[in-house]
């Protein structure tokens, strides 16, 4: 008997995202800990990762639209419909949120899998408000949020929000020869970026997970609009993401005997099994819980930030940050430069917290961001 579309589509996800999650557990990738390294100690290589990760992701997907294999139009990020606030304040939002949690959403799922409580309980809290955000009491403040801010680009009379067709409008440029020129030069830039540094060319793991989370993020691209091209029942054309998923996925498993698996929910499936695999085999599962009071507070709140402001902004720091920017929408970058100062900002503020008090730590944090002056 064949299978159907959808679970011919779900399946290849599962495996993908199992692959997905044995190399984020093997190698620590974390988009949350690449920030930290950052600011903390200055140390670049994971976030040398996640940007070559983006730039395999762009190079792959953009290719399989130039050869008519995906129409990208059809992905939620290209929408003419540019919901600015949502992408801002849930980008600043879910930056918050995985900080306070030490992760994001695809690092929650590593951890759940290897044993994580903690991890479960961040990722049930932050899967029902994601659901809630979706389609339930908090779907009010999304759907006024987007369209207070919402500006039509459609308007102007461009088909979609890629920086490719902006400035190709703006320009008086096709907008197909911008695009190539942007694929190159980005993609050759995170390369130059990622390798001109020698320790990240002797950083084996580091590597891996850059082209594995990239070819990854292509190939949903390619499951989902080439497999999934079904002629009476196409799927919807999406990639890796992990917040919205998490929410259809706790949906799913409440109404299974009348609901059907989708790819996000495969997908989530699959990360989990194959961080479990990953810590089964190498024999690093173990259980992990909080260990504070303070320490479940903030693991609560943050799948709380996390839920909310992933939905608010389209996706998290795998949904934009890496498949939102393969596709060159304008929203996905305020997305993802919001995350980031969202994430930024907190790790300032956890550090100085330390030494004194909230007004202090927030004016230090404000001040290194050249927003106030700095105190002698």
């Amino acid at each position: 008997m064949d299978m159907e579309t959808v679970h011919r589509v779900a399946l290849w996800g599962f495996f993908g995202a199992m692959v997905f999650g044995i190399v984020a557990n093997k190698t620590h990738f974390c988009t949350m800990g690449s920030i930290s390294d950052w600011i903390n100690i200055g140390i670049k290589n994971r976030f040398r990762t996640w940007m070559l990760a983006m730039g395999i992701a762009l190079i792959g997907t953009q290719v399989m639209a130039a050869l008519g294999w995906i129409d990208l139009r059809q992905s939620i990020y290209l929408s003419t419909s540019v919901g600015w606030a949502g992408y801002i304040v849930g980008g600043l939002i879910f930056g918050i949120g995985m900080t306070i949690g030490s992760g994001c959403g695809q690092r929650t799922l590593v951890r759940l899998g290897a044993g994580n409580l903690k991890s479960l309980v961040v990722f049930l809290v932050m899967g029902i408000t994601a659901y809630m955000t979706l389609r339930g009491l908090l779907a009010y403040v999304r759907i006024e949020l987007m369209e207070f801010s919402s500006t039509d680009l459609s308007l102007y009379d461009l088909p979609d929000q890629s920086i490719a067709s902006i400035l190709g409008m703006w320009a008086g440029i096709d907008p197909n020869t911008i695009l190539t020129g942007l694929t190159a030069a980005i993609g050759l830039a995170t390369i130059y970026f990622a390798f001109k540094d020698a320790s990240y060319r002797n950083d084996s793991d580091n590597i891996l997970a850059a082209v594995t989370v990239g070819v990854l993020v292509a190939g949903a691209w390619y499951a989902t609009g080439v497999i999934g091209n079904d002629e009476f029942e196409p799927l919807p054309l999406e990639s890796l993401s992990f917040i919205g998923p998490s929410g259809n996925m706790i949906n799913y498993l409440m109404t299974f005997t009348g609901a059907t698996i989708n790819f996000g929910i495969a997908v989530i499936f699959g990360v989990i099994a194959g961080s479990f695999i990953y810590a089964i085999v190498t024999r690093t599962f173990r259980f992990e819980t909080f260990a504070s009071r303070s320490d479940f507070i903030n693991h609560l709140l943050a799948g709380v930030l996390m839920g909310f402001g992933g939905v608010l902004a389209l996706g998290c720091t795998i949904g934009q940050g890496v498949a939102g920017m393969s596709t060159l929408a304008v929203g996905s970058i305020i997305a993802l430069l919001s995350i980031i100062l969202g994430s930024a900002l907190t790790i300032k503020m956890q550090y100085y917290l330390l030494d004194g008090g909230f007004g202090q730590a927030f004016y230090q944090t404000l001040a290194d961001f050249h927003v106030l002056p700095k105190t002698k």
